[in-house]
């Protein structure tokens, strides 16, 4: 990438970080000491378009034409963004209003967010609409009354695909039917450093219940932050695996005495503050303790949980810069973090 693009693209990022964070990381979440964040997310597609894998340019900017016709016919006063930068790109997976595979500079990606940032909708991503709606701490039922309302909303404007006996139709067959997927972003570091994560995740997903990690399954097991998740049903269904994770992980935490909390967490930030670059796994374990360490009120840490919820949301997930000048501004910014 040019320098020039790469200065640009600095500036950018510098901006980005200055604005007030999106609203599920402001005030007070419920259960904020475990949940980090909520979200319900819809899959639509339109009547007589080909899905996104099998249309043309042509296509898909029609289809782009059509959602937004819908968009300014609905008054819900939602923003377009097209062609992001890959600053704005990183914030926004970071911040979990997009997805880390929406390539929004192929034709007829659209992004859309409304004012206080909890509401997204990708334009053709997998489908031809993803709706999210995000929601702080453990707040499933709200997260599921913005998206309904959205949803209703722009329904009154488009056709979405459906037959029977499969129900609603979607690009990926796993999601077909209810075209949902409602979830929660836990952080389980108590059940991880007792051992016992992978029995209760294994028990949750007999039942059906699906866990990735805080950037997709490939981060699973980094930090211990779970997002845990029900594709058909309601939110009673995660209700009931919520209150379980939220049991287990509150036991956990109180088998681990203060003294050895208190020597991991110095332990993992004197690591990170004698480091001149971080890799995106090493920057979320040394979060994870932190915010561990936040959550149960240390001493040294005048900041609560939620605090290194906005960090974590403004980490640079895939960087535009090269990966060791990236590795770098990681941990310069965790440094900063930490010592400020």
């Amino acid at each position: 990438m040019p320098r020039s693009t790469l200065r640009n693209e600095g500036w950018k990022r510098m901006v980005l970080r200055s604005l007030p964070p999106p609203a599920w990381l402001t005030g007070d979440a419920p259960d904020r000491d475990i949940a980090i964040s909520s979200r319900v997310r819809y899959a639509r597609n339109l009547v007589g378009e080909r899905f996104v894998h099998h249309a043309d340019a042509d296509a898909l900017r029609a289809i782009a034409d059509r959602i937004e016709t819908a968009v300014e016919a609905s008054g819900l006063g939602l923003q377009r963004h097209r062609r992001l930068s890959p600053a704005e790109q990183e914030y926004w997976i970071g911040t979990r209003l997009i997805s880390p595979e929406f390539q929004t500079g192929l034709p007829g990606r659209v992004l859309y967010l409304d004012a206080d940032q909890s509401v997204s909708l990708m334009v053709n991503e997998e489908d031809h609409l993803r709706l999210q709606a995000v929601t702080g701490g453990w707040s499933a039922h709200a997260a599921l009354r913005l998206a309904d309302f959205v949803l209703e909303r722009l329904a009154r404007h488009l056709s979405w695909a459906e037959a029977a006996p499969w129900g609603i139709l979607t690009a990926s067959p796993m999601n077909a039917g209810q075209g949902v997927r409602i979830s929660s972003m836990f952080h389980l570091i108590g059940l991880a450093h007792t051992r016992r994560l992978t029995g209760v995740l294994r028990a949750l997903g007999a039942h059906q219940v699906m866990a990735r990690g805080l950037f997709g399954e490939s981060s699973r097991a980094i930090g211990a932050f779970i997002q845990v998740s029900v594709t058909h049903g309601r939110v009673a269904e995660l209700s009931g695996a919520a209150e379980v994770i939220l049991q287990e992980e509150r036991r956990a935490r109180a088998h681990v005495g203060g003294d050895e909390l208190q020597a991991r967490v110095a332990e993992a930030t004197d690591y990170a503050v004698g480091q001149s670059e971080l890799s995106l796994a090493d920057a979320l374990r040394v979060a994870a303790w932190v915010r561990w360490a936040a959550a149960a009120g240390l001493d040294g840490y005048p900041f609560d949980a939620r605090t290194v919820d906005d960090w974590l949301a403004r980490l640079e997930v895939r960087p535009a810069a090269e990966p060791a000048v990236a590795a770098r501004d990681r941990a310069a910014a965790l440094r900063g973090f930490l010592n400020r």
